[in-house]
C-alpha cells in the first residue's frame, strides 16, 4: 500500500504555532495581538475592519472564555463598551506578535482569500498599515529593525506605530 503526501500533510501547525506564541507573550509579560485576514467566514465587529483586516488584542485580560483551538480562535471581548462575541477561523489569522516589541510570527493569507478574482494584484494596492510594517527579522539585524516605543497600541485605522516582526528563536 502507498501512502499519498497528502497524508503527510498531517494537520496544520498554524494553531500550534499561534498557542506557543501566545504562551510566550503571556509568559514574558507582552501583550499578543492577532492580525486577521477578514471575510465573511470571520466574526469581529465590522466598523473595526480596515483593507479587509482587524488587530485584535487576544490577552486574557482583554478576553473572556478565550479558547485557541485548532480550527477557530473564539471569545467574548469589549468593543466601545459592548462585549461582543470573535470567531476567528485560524488560517485567517495572517500574524501574531508583542504588542510591546513586534516580536511574533506572519503566516499566508488564506489559500481562497488569494485566488478571489475581485481582488487586486498585491502591487496595485496600497499597502495596508499593518501588513506594510511587518517583516520577519534576520539575526543580523536584530537592533535594527526594534517598533517604536509606546504602551497604546495604534487606533484601528489611525496614525501609530507600526508593529515590525523577529524571529522568535
Amino acid at each position: 500500500m502507498t501512502v499519498s503526501s497528502a497524508d503527510n500533510q498531517g494537520t496544520s501547525t498554524r494553531p500550534y504555532l499561534l498557542r506557543a506564541l501566545h504562551d510566550w507573550c503571556t509568559d514574558n509579560g507582552f501583550t499578543p495581538y492577532v492580525a486577521v485576514y477578514v471575510d465573511a467566514s470571520v466574526q469581529v465587529p465590522m466598523e473595526y475592519v480596515k483593507n479587509n483586516e482587524i488587530v485584535l488584542n487576544v490577552g486574557f485580560e482583554a478576553t473572556s472564555g478565550l479558547k485557541l483551538g485548532n480550527e477557530f480562535i473564539e471569545f467574548k471581548a469589549r468593543f466601545g463598551g459592548m462585549s461582543r462575541d470573535i470567531v476567528v477561523p485560524v488560517d485567517h489569522v495572517v500574524a501574531i506578535y508583542a504588542r510591546e516589541n513586534g516580536q511574533g510570527m506572519a503566516f499566508p493569507v488564506p489559500a481562497d482569500a488569494a485566488a478571489k478574482p475581485e481582488a487586486p494584484p498585491p502591487e496595485a494596492r496600497p499597502p495596508t498599515p499593518l501588513r506594510s510594517g511587518l517583516r520577519l527579522a534576520s539575526s543580523e539585524s536584530e537592533g535594527a529593525d526594534e517598533a517604536p516605543g509606546g504602551d497604546e497600541p495604534p487606533e484601528p485605522g489611525g496614525p501609530g506605530p507600526r508593529p515590525s516582526l523577529k524571529r522568535v528563536k
